[in-house]
């Protein structure tokens, strides 16, 4: 099936459970996104800030661009002035650097919070605690240009759908018991970005309603450094 017909089934599936659909393009070229665009698709996710600064300067300005990938504080300044959303904010110290670099350019940027939920070293996110330190801490409260949107976790890794399960319905609790602490009066405080290629179906089952897909799209990605993130 051509890219085309990918958006097109799957926004129809996703629709039906008001889910948003965010295509992962991370390593795929402008004309394969193109593609999804005229198709009608407008969210795109990258993983660097190199490749996603390349394909904003390179295609339709109406798309929202969100970075879904670990975020060096140092990069933050590169998508401020465009990007829509940072799914990754992984620390109270890179969320004032993006509050730092939108005050420059006089925006508010949306953010969600990741956590780690995974059992694997290797993933990046905050602890439930830590997110909870954060939301509590007085350095937050002085943020007036960044806008926590929800949370965002990435599942193990396995074949393991009861894990994967647990995992999901755990931030789901936990994106629940926010809302209603910290966001109760905040009807932007709203999405909670779960499920990926993999595993889109388990996550919306548990709740998710903003689903990452790559290669469900794309097809499989081809492997490509992108220096320095």
């Amino acid at each position: 099936m051509s890219i085309a017909d990918n958006i097109k089934g799957l926004k129809k599936e996703t629709e039906a459970d008001k889910v948003i659909l965010l295509a992962v393009s991370k390593t795929k070229p402008a004309a394969e996104l193109q593609e999804a665009y005229d198709a009608g698709q407008r969210l795109f996710g990258e993983n660097h800030v190199q490749e996603l600064v390349e394909k904003y300067e390179q295609l339709p300005k109406d798309i929202e661009w969100h970075l879904i990938g670990h975020l060096q504080t140092n990069k933050v300044k590169y998508i401020a002035p465009f990007v829509s959303m940072i799914q990754s904010v992984d620390s109270l110290k890179l969320l004032q650097e993006i509050n730092k670099q939108a005050l420059k350019v006089n925006r508010v940027i949306d953010c969600l919070l990741q956590i780690y939920i995974a059992d694997e070293e290797t993933k990046f996110g905050l602890g439930f605690d830590e997110a909870i330190e954060l939301l509590r801490s007085e350095e937050f409260a002085l943020l007036k240009n960044v806008r926590i949107r929800g949370l965002m976790g990435i599942a193990t890794n396995t074949d393991n759908e009861k894990q994967i399960k647990e995992e999901y319905y755990e931030l789901k609790t936990f994106f629940d018991g926010i809302k209603v602490s910290y966001y109760r009066k905040d009807d932007s405080f709203s999405i909670l970005s779960m499920g990926m290629s993999s595993d889109y179906k388990l996550a919306i089952e548990q709740g998710s309603n903003m689903v990452r897909l790559g290669s469900t799209i794309f097809g499989k990605r081809v492997i490509k450094h992108w220096k320095n993130n």
